[in-house]
């Protein structure tokens, strides 16, 4: 229950997400990280879902970069593949969204590893929010992904009670 988005443009690519965790109908922090920067700073990564299995996530990643020297797309795909197919990693429940310069994956349990049409994509529960409105200042304005960010995040923030205004943003290059 977050949101996280990622947006590329004009040679920088910007992932975001809000703070808030919550357990059941409670919220227990209001500053958690959900996105880092991993594999010497050239990739950005951000999860969805419980702590625990998207930092996990994220470690298995950044094995997977350093295994295949840096190629996104085939890290993904070998972590889609192994997550899919490895019993225990099929009971972590998270979504990932990893970025460079260049592309932008979503990795899931079920083996999607899908990269977007547009240079957005945002997942979690005010994720639907926050990729409409990108998709609409993307295509109507003249903001930086920065900007971009950071508005759909805090309109998503408004609609999502799982989303709250304490925003992380990580930015390449």
């Amino acid at each position: 229950m977050t949101t996280v988005i990622v947006v590329r443009k004009e040679g920088s690519t910007v992932m975001g997400s809000d703070g808030q965790v919550t357990l059941g109908s409670s919220v227990l922090k209001h500053g958690a990280r959900k996105v880092r920067k991993i594999y010497n700073n050239k990739v950005i990564v951000g999860f969805a879902g419980s702590a625990a299995d998207g930092l996990a996530l994220m470690e298995r990643l950044e094995s997977k970069l350093e295994e295949f020297r840096g190629n996104l797309l085939r890290a993904c795909v070998e972590l889609g593949k192994e997550w899919r197919m490895d019993r225990a990693l099929r009971r972590l429940d998270a979504v990932l969204l990893a970025a460079d310069l260049e592309s932008i994956f979503l990795v899931s349990g079920t083996g999607d590893v899908i990269e977007p049409d547009e240079p957005i994509i945002a997942i979690g529960s005010g994720g639907d929010y926050a990729r409409a409105c990108a998709l609409a200042l993307y295509k109507h304005t003249n903001l930086s992904a920065e900007e971009i960010v950071k508005e759909s995040l805090l309109i998503a923030s408004k609609i999502c009670i799982y989303t709250n205004q304490t925003f992380f943003l990580e930015k390449l290059p």
